[in-house]
């Protein structure tokens, strides 16, 4: 055989091959003395006589541009697991985009699983938790003074005896002063949860 044949010739333009036979009928193809197609000649004679506007392009993948906060997200991911991450604008390849993706499922899954133990807790009740835990030792201090000054007022007159007498109602100005003073500067202290 001189040249290709139907299937080869098919092959080698990307086309079908009945539509290289249905050129064949139309003599837009160059053929041999046996029958088989010249590949070159064939191929200049078919660009001379195909009307380009008739031609199929070859279909380009319509991709969707990646947003640079999930390539980020990708190297984020990659970096906390030790992992070498495209540089920004880089490019990420498939396989850094599946190993993250698989990553973060796993961290999920291991997430959902704490917390199926009872290992983690809601963010928001721990919060409101640790607010009234606070809010309920702040009042009992607040309360304290009133409670207490009578009893410290005469133990401190006993002790010193009726020369140096302590009136309740001072002693429970003075430890309110106290106490608020020390709830002012706990006050400032901010718990991190973060």
């Amino acid at each position: 055989m001189l040249g290709m044949s139907e299937r080869q010739y098919a092959a080698h333009v990307g086309l079908s091959r009945g539509a290289i036979q249905k050129a064949k009928a139309a003599s837009r193809l160059v053929l041999h003395e046996d029958g088989s197609i010249d590949a070159a000649a064939s191929d200049q004679r078919r660009a001379e006589t195909t009307d380009p506007s008739k031609t199929r392009k070859p279909a380009s993948p319509k991709l969707k541009p990646v947003p640079e906060a999930a390539v980020a997200a990708v190297g984020d991911t990659l970096r906390e697991q030790g992992l070498s991450a495209p540089a920004m604008g880089g490019g990420t390849t498939f396989l850094q985009a599946k190993t993250a993706n698989e990553v973060l499922k796993a961290q999920e899954r291991r997430i959902r699983l704490q917390k199926l133990k009872g290992e983690l807790v809601d963010r928001a009740r721990a919060e409101t938790l640790m607010f009234r835990l606070a809010r309920d030792e702040r009042d009992a201090w607040v309360t304290w003074p009133a409670r207490v000054a009578a009893l410290m007022a005469s133990e401190i007159t006993a002790a010193l005896g009726d020369a140096c007498e302590v009136e309740a109602a001072q002693m429970q100005k003075v430890l309110e002063a106290h106490v608020r003073a020390q709830l002012d500067s706990l006050a400032e202290i901010q718990p991190g949860l973060g």
